[in-house]
């Protein structure tokens, strides 16, 4: 027997303008856990890429069970036992879930597709993993949360020796997350190797065995999980000492800027009669557990939902965010929680993402397009921001989850926003580019801007926040100061209404 299930030796990839790999190597054992990390552009998904067949690399070898393989698509790596649960979920939200299980591999009766059989290979794969959902539910009506845990049922589903976990728990409740790692333990006992990516550094001490180490495209270590501490981990992974997690909080809360009075969502089930205050120069958390609705109290104040009842009130007048366009007019903006499907235009460039939505900027009524305006603003997003790119027509697709997500901040932060919404805009992003952002969080409340930050981290809660509004079913449960309260307060609040 092989002592590794894969080895990737000596993999090169390069792209115009970037080395994206530089003789990476990784060796994963069966039945392990292996802890794949390192800074957002280090290297990690292009790494996965090649495994899977969608890069071509330039130069090295890929064993599985001993013997070399060059897959030529992911349907090709699927049908050798090596499965994807990606970080931004590719599924057919207006189909059943179920059918995005078996999505090109249907069992037929006769002529016709055999629905007996789907729904109860679903409901046995769902018994083994304790996913209480019905197969014949839409995805589209699922929370982010569920849709992950579908994605986990259809890569077991493949009877894969081999899966690869790309950030599986950035939209898990606590409870979820120790779920997913019964699973990771059951798929252990059964032989199965998972490489596991994630930030989340108290995750790798809970469920890794081995961790192998990226940075600026290059392998840098592979050590023992026993072996290796968390700051040791910070360090190889930067290159540099990080200190502390969070920055030195500088930001002094003062008058109120936005005033919310009895805010209710218009379409059900949604927000409801929610009324707080929001101060110039302050982080106010959004808290609450998975259904809570923290997301759609956020959209319903940027205008992206239709409320039913209740007032805003910026600066004591009372505004009217009836659209995200009269938002933006008023001095909102929102960074989404799906970056992929409402954050990004994939396909365009660096440059478009950027501008895009101050556009009224770069088109006077008397002129052609200011095209130099537009570079220079894209310029100062890639600079500020820190974004790893070879220049500002790139597409923004092919940059790291989190180069892309501090993109959208730039973009938002480029239209000089007096409101700051955020939607788990840390998520999916290494412990770097996360100081990055609560730095820059920091610096705008002391320009005496407000920051609104739903988290589902409360790590981060507690560490950067003044006070802490906690959502439960749709009502506010209560705020609370970030200073005086524990995590077990903010738990009991999230299910003050379930």
């Amino acid at each position: 027997m092989n002592d590794y299930i894969l080895e990737m030796i000596d993999i090169t990839k390069e792209f115009p303008g970037v080395k994206a790999l530089d003789e990476v190597c990784l060796r994963v054992k069966p039945g392990t856990v292996h802890a794949l990390m390192g800074e957002n552009g280090a290297g990690k998904s292009t790494l996965m890429k090649c495994l899977f067949g969608i890069y071509r690399k330039d130069n090295g070898r890929i064993l599985l069970d001993g013997k070399e393989i060059k897959f030529t698509s992911s349907r090709d790596a699927l049908d050798h036992g090596v499965s994807m649960v990606h970080q931004e979920l590719n599924q057919v939200q207006t189909t059943r879930i179920m059918d995005n299980i078996w999505l090109g591999r249907f069992p037929h009766r006769g002529l016709f597709i055999d629905e007996n059989k789907i729904y109860n290979d679903t409901q046995e794969i769902f018994r083994s993993l304790e996913i209480k959902l019905d197969p014949r539910q839409k995805v589209e009506t699922l929370p982010v949360s569920e849709s992950q845990m579908v994605e986990i049922a259809k890569a077991v589903s493949y009877n894969s020796k081999l899966i690869v976990m790309d950030e599986p728990t950035s939209s898990l409740t606590e409870n979820e997350v120790q779920h997913l790692f019964r699973i990771i333990r059951s798929l252990k006992e059964q032989g199965v190797a998972v490489i596991y990516i994630s930030h989340k550094m108290e995750e790798i001490d809970q469920i890794a065995d081995e961790v192998t180490i990226m940075r600026d495209g290059k392998w840098i270590a592979t050590e023992s999980v026993k072996n290796i501490t968390t700051d040791e981990i910070i360090n190889l992974m930067v290159g540099r000492d990080l200190t502390h997690r969070f920055p030195h909080k500088t930001n002094v809360p003062g008058d109120s800027i936005l005033k919310v009075e009895n805010l209710t969502a218009k379409y059900q089930p949604s927000i409801m009669d929610i009324s707080f205050e929001l101060r110039q120069g302050e982080i106010l958390g959004v808290a609450g557990l998975v259904g809570a609705r923290r997301t759609e109290l956020v959209e319903t104040i940027f205008g992206e939902r239709k409320k039913a009842n209740g007032r805003l009130y910026l600066h004591g007048k009372e505004i009217n965010n009836k659209s995200p366009y009269y938002a933006i007019k008023n001095g909102f903006a929102l960074v989404t929680e799906e970056r992929r499907a409402t954050g990004i235009f994939g396909e365009l460039d660096i440059q478009f993402n950027s501008i895009i939505a101050n556009i009224d900027k770069y088109i006077p009524w008397y002129q052609w397009i200011n095209e130099k305006m537009m570079a220079q603003d894209t310029n100062w997003v890639i600079e500020s921001m820190n974004v790893k790119t070879p220049h500002q027509k790139t597409r923004i697709e092919s940059l790291s989850g989190g180069n892309q997500q501090k993109v959208i901040i730039g973009r938002w932060l480029l239209t000089e926003p007096e409101i700051l919404l955020l939607d788990e805009p840390t998520r999916g992003i290494d412990v770097g580019a996360k100081f990055e952002i609560y730095q820059l969080m920091i610096e705008l409340a002391e320009r005496k801007k407000a920051v609104m930050m739903v988290s589902s981290e409360m790590p981060e809660l507690l560490g950067v926040t003044d006070r802490i509004l906690v959502m439960s079913n749709g009502r506010l449960a209560g705020i609370v100061n970030t200073a005086e309260t524990t995590q077990e307060e903010i738990l009991r609040l999230s299910a003050k209404y379930l």
